[in-house]
């Protein structure tokens, strides 16, 4: 039996599902909206209802944004031939640091047959119907290095191959089992730079 009421529980479930926050953080950030003025549930409750109501995916890259377009894909002085595929939108914030100048395509995730993710949880037709318009001269996969980024990568080799003059891989400037997320600014420029045929 809990001590505690099931709201309070409830919420502390809640929060220890998200990555990195365990149970004692979970009952932390709990009790930190119970007794702060300055942090307020109703405000976090709001900003995470927002998430799923107010955001779209691009039509173009499938980035996070308010618009039907986002503002990389509405820039017309960025390269649109060359297409970075990536992930999760926090690598392309992180390209974006390293100072890419090219155009992006989010998968939202890795094909993990383990984890129940196939071609069709991904973003990849939308990636498909993008190069097959002929205008893409080269797609530069950006996945991580692990066993799933590597999967990934071979499937959008095999699916581009007549559609597109190029597909290159990043160069292992990361180490293995990195995520690019955390890469600094000159690991992932030399990335790009060094990036090889697949």
């Amino acid at each position: 039996m809990s001590l505690l009421p099931p709201q309070i529980q409830k919420t502390i479930e809640e929060f220890s599902k998200l990555p990195g926050i365990g149970m004692k953080s979970a009952e932390r950030l709990t009790f930190h909206l119970l007794r702060s003025s300055k942090a307020s549930p109703e405000t976090l409750g709001k900003a995470l209802a927002d998430l799923r109501t107010q955001l779209n995916y691009c039509k173009h890259c499938q980035m996070v944004t308010l618009q039907e377009e986002c503002a990389i894909c509405a820039d017309t002085s960025r390269d649109h031939a060359t297409i970075l595929v990536v992930e999760n939108p926090l690598d392309v914030i992180a390209f974006e640091r390293s100072g890419f100048k090219g155009v992006y395509h989010v998968l939202h995730g890795v094909l993990s047959p383990i984890d129940g993710m196939g071609p069709e949880q991904l973003k990849l037709r939308e990636l498909i119907e993008r190069c097959k318009k002929g205008e893409v001269k080269e797609v530069i996969v950006a996945t991580n290095p692990d066993i799933e980024g590597e999967a990934t990568a071979s499937y959008i080799q095999r699916q581009l191959s007549d559609a597109v003059p190029s597909i290159t891989r990043l160069a292992h400037g990361l180490p293995m089992g990195a995520d690019i997320e955390f890469a600094d600014q000159v690991t992932l420029k030399e990335a790009v730079e060094g990036r090889r045929k697949l």
